[in-house]
């Protein structure tokens, strides 16, 4: 092979690209990681990228089935519960027609047991369609929100905060430190007497880094 004396030139988004993709793999402990892989690379094109096997996918329904209506469906199944049993939100998951893969796999990385924080279920759900923090939390508002004025969709702030440090905490990469002054900063600078916060105020202020 003829050698050159061009440069290597990384892509800035490579790196960040490669450690989401880690981390899916890790949740998803696929049996054939290369097939894996190339399922996940070509949902990364438009932004679903997979969380169950390719031989699993040909027995049941795509996994995209999972969408954002669908937890907005069970989210009012639960209606209004902090705490819902492990059974029970297991035929829920199941009436609505959705992996029971997934599902373990969510209850794996949460740890969950009998009775599982709704919230923070719904979180790891949301991140199987998000991949990012920012777009998960972006999921979970668009579920949680009851404002149908067609506006961004929005919910209370501290409903926004425990959610994210919930987030945070699970994947492991962003600091403590980085998370609380992003919160001190949409709370002082961004959250208004309603105490709302919307999904524009996170996704489109360039002062706000999630991650």
């Amino acid at each position: 092979m003829a050698h050159t004396d061009k440069p290597t030139c990384i892509p800035p988004e490579l790196p960040k690209m490669l450690k989401e993709f880690a981390k899916a793999a890790i949740r998803a402990q696929p049996q054939d990681l290369i097939q894996w892989a190339a399922d996940y690379f070509e949902a990364l094109c438009r932004e679903m990228p997979p969380v169950r096997e390719r031989s699993e996918q040909a027995a049941l329904c795509n996994w995209a089935e999972l969408t954002p209506e669908l937890l907005k469906v069970l989210h009012s199944q639960v209606a209004g519960r902090l705490i819902v049993h492990a059974e029970e939100l297991a035929q829920m998951w199941k009436v609505v027609n959705l992996p029971a893969d997934l599902f373990n796999s969510v209850m794996n990385v949460g740890r969950f047991t009998e009775e599982i924080e709704w919230l923070k279920f719904l979180a790891l759900a949301c991140s199987a369609l998000g991949v990012t923090i920012t777009k998960t939390l972006k999921i979970v508002c668009e579920v949680l929100s009851c404002d149908h004025n067609g506006g961004s969709p929005r919910i209370p702030f501290s409903t926004f905060q425990f959610l994210y440090m919930y987030i945070a905490e699970v994947d492991g990469e962003i600091s403590a430190s980085h998370v609380s002054r992003m919160l001190n900063y949409i709370e002082q600078e961004v959250i208004g007497p309603d105490g709302l916060i919307t999904v524009n105020d996170f996704t489109q202020n360039p002062r706000v880094r999630l991650e």
